[in-house]
């Protein structure tokens, strides 16, 4: 709880849904990460992935959440908050790294949303994460940026390296963020888990059934054999945006 803490309820005009499971059976986190910040008009979201098990993506989960929640409450824009926690995971990693062949394998996937209280979008920069779900009535749409940077850690420290990417999202529209421990799991038969038609077949279920849902479900599908971490959050904005006073 200290280092990963709870998501809220909610947060400005958005409710949240929380899924997360750790890989190693002992332990109640791993590798994957989540937060939310709120700014004066906005609410910001991260989800990452840490490569690796273990301790060591446990302290490296710590870096990134650090770093997300010394700033992420300001007023900066989204790119600027990006390129600040790329510069606070490469200074944590080399830091904690065993020598060059370490730090080549050591980087954090995420994708960071800001999300305006007064406009109907969401902001979205990706750094090697797997693309959002926007979930819009019974349809899905894969939220892929038009300029992804690569994923945190790889040296990337200039705000310009940080393109957002705007898509609408409306009152009732979900987001859905999550981690690959979902959608690279796999059936007998070897095929990846279709987290997509999953989520379209179940949009008629509120949000938290819906992550319970799709938990249990790729469970199921892989025959019980996860070996990797596991993080889903949805967001929901439940009221229409509201124009900011003059």
């Amino acid at each position: 709880r200290v280092v990963l803490r709870p998501l809220p309820d909610r947060a400005g005009p958005l409710s949240f849904a929380l899924e997360y499971r750790s890989a190693e059976a002992d332990t109640t986190i791993g590798g994957d990460l989540y937060a939310v910040a709120r700014t004066d008009h906005a609410t910001r979201l991260i989800v990452g992935d840490v490569r690796g098990k273990g301790m060591a993506s446990i302290s490296d989960t710590a870096i990134v959440l650090g770093a997300f929640r010394a700033v992420a409450h300001r007023n900066i824009a989204l790119p600027e908050l990006a390129a600040y926690v790329e510069d606070a995971v490469r200074w944590g990693l080399a830091e904690f790294s065993q020598g060059e062949e370490d730090d080549a394998e050591r980087f954090v996937t995420a994708v960071m949303v800001d999300i305006p209280d007064d406009e109907p979008v969401i902001h979205v920069v990706s750094c090697g994460h797997p693309p959002p779900l926007l979930l819009h009535g019974a349809g899905v749409t894969a939220l892929r940026v038009r300029e992804p940077a690569p994923p945190l850690g790889l040296g990337v420290v200039a705000d310009s390296a940080y393109v957002p990417t705007t898509f609408p999202f409306r009152t009732a529209d979900r987001l859905v963020l999550y981690t690959d421990g979902f959608t690279e799991a796999r059936n007998a038969e070897g095929v990846f888990y279709p987290l997509a038609e999953r989520v379209v077949a179940w949009a008629n279920l509120a949000s938290r059934p819906l992550v319970q849902r799709i938990a249990a479900d790729v469970r199921r599908y892989a025959g019980g054999r996860l070996h990797d971490d596991m993080a889903m959050v949805i967001a929901q904005r439940d009221r229409a945006p509201m124009p900011q006073a003059q």
